[in-house]
């Protein structure tokens, strides 16, 4: 796991950790002869106020990941120049919303959703770029689609692949999962290998690249870079631990 302490939050705390982060995570693609600039971290700020959220882009940090839109809005009208993340679950009723306000939505966990975004990115004349989550280990607790199907449906050229190629206003630009609970490194990167097989193998069947794989937070990232995440969603590294 990542160091993480607890002093009080400033832009050059949150800039010299996300530095340690950066180092740490480098190192970690390097030994698994990947590459050490290959991947982007997106700043959760889920609990935190706007204050935070201003000082992650004050120390450099664009890319700015919530986890609920009601949350999130009045964050984005506040500082509508970052790149904004979705990447918690996505009601389909908050589609529009959340159309409007992300750039990214990491958590699109079924077809229906995936129509609905594209209705409304059309309907707004948004590009929202689009990330498929597959469930990888089952558990219950876990959205996404469930791994097993995606290998079939993608196999097959069934709907998933039908669905994807549909699209005209948003983009579906990768896939994201989590590892398990409590999983360890080598638990971890098995399940993020697994996920990357199933991106190679939905690319070939939709004969368009998905450069982007969505996987780790701060307790398993350098697991998730080294199996070739290019998205990695931090929050406790950079922050500390949220609010109560």
């Amino acid at each position: 796991m990542l160091p993480v302490d607890e002093p009080r939050l400033t832009p050059d705390l949150i800039a010299a950790r996300h530095e340690r982060l950066l180092s740490a995570l480098r190192e970690a693609a390097e030994r698994a002869g990947r590459d050490p600039d290959g991947f982007r971290i997106v700043a959760v700020t889920k609990g935190f106020g706007i204050d935070v959220v201003r000082m992650a882009l004050q120390a450099g940090l664009s890319r700015v990941g919530e986890n609920r839109v009601q949350e999130a809005l009045p964050k984005v009208q506040s500082e509508p120049s970052a790149e904004w993340h979705l990447v918690g679950h996505l009601q389909s009723n908050k589609a529009r919303p959340a159309v409007g306000a992300f750039d990214w939505i990491h958590s699109v966990d079924d077809l229906a959703l995936l129509r609905r975004l594209e209705a409304m990115a059309h309907d707004t004349g948004r590009h929202p770029d689009l990330l498929l989550q597959v469930n990888m280990t089952g558990e219950d607790q876990r959205s996404g689609f469930d791994a097993e199907w995606v290998e079939a449906e993608t196999a097959a050229g069934g709907e998933l692949v039908s669905a994807v190629g549909a699209l005209r206003h948003a983009r579906v630009r990768g896939l994201m999962t989590m590892a398990g609970a409590g999983a360890s490194e080598g638990e971890a990167r098995a399940t993020f290998r697994r996920l990357r097989k199933l991106r190679d193998r939905l690319e070939a069947a939709l004969g368009s690249e998905l450069p982007e794989l969505s996987m780790g937070m701060t307790a398993d990232a350098p697991a998730a870079v080294a199996e070739g995440a290019t998205l990695i969603r931090i929050g406790t590294a950079l922050f500390g631990p949220r609010p109560e």
